[in-house]
Parts: structure tokens; C-alpha cells; sequence
């Protein structure tokens, strides 16, 4: 395959994925770009858009990031391509964090059933859900789906997801206390049409027995906006977590959460993050009592779906370049 193979169309495909992927607080901490004259595409953080003081370590930074390469990913393979990742691949550009080559694939694998139909359709969903059950066999298989990528899913019991809750809880109210977090928080918040962040009609209400704290990005209280709501007795969590917390181990676990949201919603799931508890080193280390290190945990369930959140358009996600 050469360059005149990756033309406009297909570029602006694949950037209009990426920028579909889940990050922390809608930041979008990537730039993806073409490399003119080939068939490979450069991912590095966007300088701009990260939250120093609820990410000091830049690990849900890459989290984001991988989300964004795993569409990227699903897109190619639609469009026929196949995707060759090479992650962290320069020691002396630690700011490159992933290399993606393209190659053609046989028509018979490109015909092959994705997941691309899904990564238009997932939203962020911070509204009660049903109690019905998730089916076993539907966990089962984001289990594979994660481990597919290199991590694994934990799906806590009864009494592990009440304390999962309750560390997250314990998050939330720390989060209120600290001065900084809850000032880079609120700046994310916002009720005009901007590419980046959270419109406040996506937060969302809070549940009126407090059984499930979802993020105050305001710090003002839910119940203020919007009236508190029941929420579902029953929280169906789970837990993404990697044998080790370097940041290529951040990357892969942020592609192998979005393979597993992508998967929850082609099967008529919504989800939701329940990320506080991670951003709190010691609360991070109480969420999983094996030796594992956790990297995101979400809450999933049959409901209604998630409102709409802004994405930038693909030409500033990708800066300044030159299609191939």
C-alpha cells in the first residue's frame, strides 16, 4: 500500500473516531497526525489539555489517549486497513506515544463484523439504570475483550462493589475539599458549545439515596440542577486493572476500556466512570485487593441513553498538517 492509498476521506474517518473515545472530562489529550508521504499516523498528548491536579502522573491522560487509538484502530480495520501499533516506540521522544502503521487487508477480513457502528453510538450514560441483570454471558465476554488487549476485568461481588462505592464516595468528598481539583474541575464545566469539556446539561442528577456517587464536577451538589433521583439498588461495576502502572501499561489499559464500552454498547448497554477513587492514590490502591494495579472502573446496566457531549473537529485534533 503506498501514500495514495490514505487519502482526505479516509484521514477525516479516522480522526472523527478518535476523537469519539471516552477522556477524562471530555479533554481529548490527544494530536494524531498523519506523517505525509506514508501510511502511518503519530500520537502525542495535546500539551494543552490535561488536569495537573486530579492527574498529576498523566496516567488517565493515557488512558484517554488509548481510548482514542483503539478507535482509531475499529475505523482502519472498517475502512479495510489494518492497524500495526507500536506504542512508546522512541526513548528519546518519550512525547510520542504511539506509532500506527497502515497496511491493506484481504477483502474477506475487512468485511468481517466490527465495532465501528459503536463508536458513534457510545455515550457516557450518568442516568439511573434498570435493575434488570447484565447476562452472565455478556460479562463473559467484556472479560475476553479486555483481556484481549493485556488487562484484565474484575467484576466485584456484593460486597466488593459496596466498598468499590464507598471508596469512590470517600473520593468525591475529598474531591469537594480540595481548593485546586474542584477549580480545574468546574473549568470543564460549561453551557455553550465548545469542542472540549462538559456541557452542564450532561451531568446529570445525583441518587437520592447516595448509593452511587457519581462525579460532582461543580462541587455545588447535584440535587441544586436537578432533582436528586433513585438510582439502581443493584450496581453492576467493573474494574479494569494491568499486572503493572508503567505508561505503556496506561495506554493498553485505555484500549482495552474502550473495547469493552464499544462491546457493552453494540450489546445495548450504557456506561458510566466511576474514576474519583482512582485519582487518589490511596484510595486507588484499596480498590483492588490482589496484586494488580487498577486502572479504571465503570458502572454499566440497560437505561436510557447518555446526552451528547462536543468533540473538536478532526483538523484540531490533528493540529497542523498535510494529508499524504
Amino acid at each position: 500500500m503506498n501514500a495514495a492509498g490514505l487519502g482526505t476521506t479516509d484521514v477525516e474517518t479516522l480522526l472523527t473516531a478518535a476523537a469519539a473515545a471516552p477522556s477524562i472530562h471530555n479533554s481529548q489529550p490527544w494530536e494524531i497526525r498523519p506523517v505525509p508521504g506514508t501510511c502511518r499516523l503519530e500520537v502525542r498528548p495535546a500539551a494543552d489539555r490535561w488536569l495537573p491536579a486530579a492527574d498529576p502522573t498523566g496516567r488517565a491522560r493515557l488512558l484517554s489517549v488509548g481510548a482514542a487509538l483503539f478507535n482509531l484502530r475499529v475505523a482502519a480495520r472498517h475502512l479495510g486497513r489494518r492497524p500495526r501499533v507500536r506504542l512508546l516506540p522512541d526513548a528519546r521522544d518519550p512525547d510520542l506515544l504511539a506509532v500506527v502503521n497502515l497496511t491493506r487487508l484481504p477483502p474477506d477480513a475487512s468485511r468481517r463484523p466490527d465495532l465501528y457502528e459503536a463508536v458513534a453510538l457510545r455515550r457516557t450514560s450518568r442516568a439511573p439504570f434498570t435493575e434488570r441483570p447484565v447476562p452472565a454471558r455478556t460479562l463473559t465476554d467484556l472479560a475476553s475483550a479486555v483481556l484481549s488487549e493485556g488487562a484484565r476485568l474484575h467484576l466485584p461481588g456484593v460486597i466488593a462493589t459496596r466498598r468499590m462505592l464507598t471508596l469512590t464516595a470517600e473520593a468525591e468528598r475529598r474531591n469537594r475539599r480540595d481548593s485546586a481539583r474542584l477549580r480545574e474541575s468546574r473549568a470543564w464545566v460549561h453551557g455553550r458549545t465548545f469542542p472540549y469539556g462538559i456541557p452542564s446539561a450532561a451531568l446529570g442528577p445525583a441518587d437520592a439515596a447516595g448509593r452511587i456517587p457519581l462525579r460532582d464536577f461543580t462541587g455545588a451538589g447535584r440535587a441544586r440542577s436537578a432533582p436528586a433521583v433513585p438510582f439502581e439498588r443493584h450496581a453492576q461495576l467493573a474494574l479494569v486493572v494491568t499486572g503493572r502502572d508503567r505508561p505503556a501499561d496506561w495506554l493498553r489499559a485505555g484500549q482495552a476500556v474502550q473495547r469493552a464500552l464499544l462491546l457493552a454498547t453494540a450489546r445495548g448497554l450504557r456506561t458510566c466512570p466511576l474514576h474519583q477513587a482512582l485519582e487518589w492514590p490511596d484510595l486507588r490502591n484499596a480498590l483492588s485487593g490482589e496484586p494488580s494495579r487498577p486502572q479504571f472502573l465503570f458502572r454499566l446496566g440497560y437505561g436510557p441513553e447518555g446526552a451528547p457531549t462536543p468533540r473538536a473537529a478532526p483538523a484540531m485534533g490533528a493540529r497542523a498538517w498535510e494529508y499524504p
